[in-house]
């Protein structure tokens, strides 16, 4: 594990966890007949913060692509799920809010979770797996398992959509990582040509698309300490499955190294989940406006509340 590779995942990490902020201050915004239509894109659009939380979005994108090139996707994909922290800590910026023993117990099992998961683990690239049907038992359970949590948050209004389709953007955003990760593979070792003769990058766009639509939706649902916590505990975990299921990772298999890597695994989730449903989270009111008074919003919302 490089030097390299942490910093290029930190600072993707860094970029979507303030993108996620600004995104979910606009989508909440958003008329309520857009819920989970692609008009839901086009009406954010319109939204100067939102495209600020594009921006940063696409800025981790590009990291975290760059990190898949030079490392693992079973590394990059733990020290990814911090993005958390970076959200936290524009939230604690906006809302002025303490962090508490909540807020610092989340940041050090968060922390102490991919570290022990990493040291643990200790994982290790090998060869691709070229067998198709089992890469496509991979993709298909994690799509299928994702499109089915879709399913089941149809309606904008139940109390437990947010946290679905966040948790159904999750799965789709580690699955495409892993693809980035055959997209580079592929392009460093056959080059342009072959990469726009295969099907993983046209598949991509598409997911890309769909699972931009469910966390905006995810979004434009309920307050980001329901929607993000999902999101980000299972985008590491869909990314995991996938980086071993077909990538070639290795991680050490004896029994202390896999109960402390589920260890590490279960304190990163304990750790996102309680910095997600941390106070100083915004709950993006639809009573603010659009553009820079919908992010300043958030911090009076959230006062209010805690006053």
């Amino acid at each position: 594990m490089s030097v390299l590779v942490v910093l290029l995942s930190v600072g993707a990490a860094c970029c979507l966890g303030l993108g996620f902020v600004l995104q979910q201050a606009a989508a909440r915004t958003a008329p309520s007949a857009d819920f989970l239509s692609p008009r839901l894109l086009l009406d954010l659009m319109r939204v100067p913060s939102w495209l600020a939380g594009i921006g940063l979005m696409i800025c981790g994108m590009v990291l975290g692509a760059l990190a898949l090139g030079q490392g693992e996707v079973s590394v990059v994909e733990p020290l990814m799920a911090t993005n958390l922290l970076f959200a936290m800590g524009l939230s604690r910026w906006l809302t002025g809010q303490r962090l508490g023993r909540q807020g610092w117990g989340g940041l050090w099992l968060l922390a102490c979770g991919v570290a022990v998961f990493l040291l643990a683990g200790q994982p290790k690239g090998g060869e691709a797996v070229t067998e198709p049907l089992r890469r496509w038992l991979v993709i298909g359970v994690v799509a299928g398992l994702s499109l089915t949590l879709t399913a089941f948050a149809r309606h904008r209004r139940a109390p437990w959509t947010p946290a679905l389709l966040g948790l159904a953007g999750g799965l789709l955003y580690g699955l495409q990582d892993a693809l980035t990760r055959v997209c580079g593979m592929r392009l460093t070792g056959e080059g342009w040509a072959s990469l726009f003769m295969s099907w993983e990058p046209y598949a991509l766009v598409v997911m890309g698309v769909t699972s931009l639509i469910m966390v905006q939706s995810a979004f434009e649902a309920g307050p980001l300490r329901v929607s993000l916590p999902p999101l980000t505990a299972a985008q590491p975990l869909a990314g995991i499955v996938c980086g071993i299921g077909f990538l070639g990772d290795h991680v050490r298999t004896d029994a202390a190294a896999l109960a402390w890597q589920a260890a590490g695994l279960a304190a990163i989730v304990t750790g996102i989940v309680l910095l997600g449903r941390h106070p100083a989270m915004p709950t993006g009111k639809n009573g603010a406006g659009h553009g820079s008074t919908a992010v300043s919003g958030v911090g009076l919302d959230e006062e209010h509340e805690s006053g």
